[in-house]
């Protein structure tokens, strides 16, 4: 009977962990990022928080902020809602084996954590506040 009672204790754990896991990636999310994704013929550079269109007519393709360095974020192309992070033996790719976009904030009105040099915090947001670390966000005009 004991068994039983572990076995039904693991499972409601485990139950609790993944509700928890899925809130965390579809609730409060600080690291979606959308931008512009029609080629590299296009300068249109629109970048935002939530989905929507370019400034040159294209849909904004999700992602998620897996570094910041200066005024640029690296963004993993594989949705927003993937927990992926930078491949540590390739730095052109994230760990889901997607290609790291690097995206230009300055100008783009979003605002983002920026502790330094290269910052991991991945905070972003259309509006002022702190990042993850305490830092205030910065927006790049």
């Amino acid at each position: 009977m004991k068994i039983y009672g572990l076995l039904v204790a693991a499972l409601l754990m485990t139950l609790v962990g993944c509700a928890a896991m899925d809130t965390e990636a579809k609730g409060d999310r600080q690291d979606a990022l959308y931008a512009c994704d029609c080629g590299p013929q296009c300068k249109c550079n629109t970048v935002g928080t939530k989905p929507g269109k370019c400034a040159c007519g294209a849909p904004l393709k999700g992602g998620h902020v897996i570094k910041t360095e200066g005024n640029e974020a690296l963004m993993c192309t594989c949705g927003p809602d993937c927990q992926c992070k930078l491949d540590p033996n390739d730095p052109t790719k994230c760990g889901c084996g997607k290609v790291v976009k690097r995206v230009d904030l300055k100008g783009s009105g979003v605002y983002f954590c920026n502790c330094g040099g290269s910052c991991m915090c991945n905070t972003v947001s259309d509006k002022p506040g702190e990042c993850k670390c305490g830092m205030q966000l910065k927006k790049v005009d």
